[in-house]
């Protein structure tokens, strides 16, 4: 299995990465191994299909028409 030697990292994001791995329970280098994965292994984002999504979603609530004063008288009911 190959390996790699990462030099000069700083010390912040050694101590960051060091954090992690501990919040993971995981060592520091299987930590690096599972964020190259992951950064290696994640689809690319497709910005047209989002912008999609969020237009289809619009049209889905629409007619829920939310303004502020709704949104007061229900702050004002809930303190009743």
């Amino acid at each position: 299995m190959p390996s790699i030697t990462v030099k000069n990292i700083p010390d912040h994001a050694y101590e960051k990465l060091k954090q992690v791995a501990t919040i993971n329970h995981r060592s520091i280098n299987s930590e690096i191994i599972c964020l190259i994965e992951r950064a290696t292994l994640s689809k690319p984002f497709r910005s047209e299909q989002h912008l999609a999504f969020a237009k289809r979603s619009r049209e889905k609530t629409r007619k829920f028409l939310l303004t502020n004063d709704i949104l007061q008288k229900a702050k004002e009911e809930g303190r009743s």
